[in-house]
C-alpha cells in the first residue's frame, strides 16, 4: 500500500489514519483528501471503532494544501465545500480523536489537528498558520478553531502573521496536549487511544456534542442538554459501571442500549 496517499491501519478498537506523502511533507492533494474523508467517513459509520488516530508517515504531520498539485477543473468554491465536509465530519466525529504531530503541521494540517479531540507532539514539531504568507486566508475551520482554543487575540496574532512557533509554545497556547519525546510518542498515543476506546462510547460521544455546542448556549439549554445526555447514560453504560464499583472490578463498556 505504498503507493497510496492515506494508510488506514487498525489495531482492535482503535483506528489510525496515516497520511501518506511524505515527499511533500504530508501536503493534501486531491487524492489524498478523498482518502482522508473516506477514512473519517467509515470510522463515524463502524460501531466497532472506539477511538480514532491521525498522524503522518516520514516524519512530518501534514504542510497543508499541496498547492502545486492539478486541482482539474472543479470550481475552487465546489472544491472547497468538499474539503469543509472533511473538517465538519471529523469535528462530528462520535468518537474521541488523536493528532500525533511530528515535524511540521501547517496551514489546513495545523487545523487538522486542532480539529482532533486531542494533540499530541514531538518537541521539534512546528505549527504555522501559513496562509497569510500564501496569499490566502484560514481555512479547514481555523477561524472557528484558533479563537476557541488559544483566545481571541493569540488567534489573530498567529493568523495575521503566519509565523511559526515551536511545540513549547503551542503548549503553552493551548494548542497542544502533551509534548512526548519522539522515542515515547508511538507508546503514549498508543496507550492514550486504547484508554478513550475503553470509555462509555455513548457517553464521551454525548461529552465531545454538548462542549462543542456549549459555549453557544446558556446556561438552561446546557443543564437540559446534560439531563438527557444522563437518561441515555443510565440505560446505557452507566448501569456496567456501578456494577463494577460494587465488585471493585473495572467496568466493561459496550455502548449498547440495556432496555428491552
Amino acid at each position: 500500500m505504498d503507493g497510496d496517499e492515506v494508510l488506514v491501519g487498525r489495531e482492535g478498537p482503535v483506528l489510525t489514519v496515516a497520511i501518506n506523502r511524505p515527499r511533500r511533507k504530508n501536503a493534501l492533494d486531491t487524492a489524498a483528501w478523498n482518502g482522508l474523508r473516506e477514512a473519517v467517513a467509515a470510522a463515524a459509520a463502524d460501531d466497532s471503532v472506539r477511538a480514532v488516530v491521525i498522524t503522518g508517515e516520514g516524519g512530518d504531520f501534514c504542510a497543508g494544501a499541496d498547492l502545486s498539485g492539478d486541482r482539474g477543473a472543479q470550481h475552487p468554491l465546489s472544491r472547497m465545500h468538499g474539503i469543509n465536509d472533511i473538517a465538519l465530519a471529523l469535528h462530528e466525529l462520535p468518537k474521541p480523536s488523536v493528532a500525533k504531530v511530528r515535524g511540521v503541521a501547517v496551514g489546513a494540517g495545523w487545523n487538522l489537528a486542532l480539529g482532533c479531540d486531542l494533540v499530541v507532539c514531538t518537541p521539534d514539531a512546528r505549527f504555522s498558520q501559513i496562509f497569510a504568507k500564501r496569499g490566502l486566508s484560514l481555512d479547514f475551520g481555523g477561524s472557528w478553531l484558533l479563537p476557541r482554543i488559544v483566545g481571541l487575540q493569540q488567534a489573530k496574532r498567529l493568523a495575521l502573521l503566519g509565523e511559526i512557533i515551536g511545540a513549547a509554545e503551542a503548549r503553552e497556547l493551548g494548542a497542544v496536549t502533551w509534548v512526548k519525546e519522539d522515542d515515547e510518542i508511538d507508546g503514549f498515543v498508543a496507550d492514550l487511544a486504547r484508554r478513550l476506546a475503553q470509555g462509555p462510547p455513548i457517553a464521551l460521544a454525548q461529552n465531545k456534542q454538548m462542549l462543542h455546542v456549549g459555549g453557544h448556549q446558556g446556561l438552561r439549554e446546557a443543564l437540559e442538554n446534560e439531563a438527557r445526555a444522563q437518561a441515555i447514560n443510565f440505560a446505557t453504560d452507566a448501569p456496567a459501571a456501578r456494577k463494577a464499583f460494587v465488585d471493585k472490578t473495572e467496568p466493561e463498556f459496550t455502548g449498547e442500549w440495556m432496555v428491552r
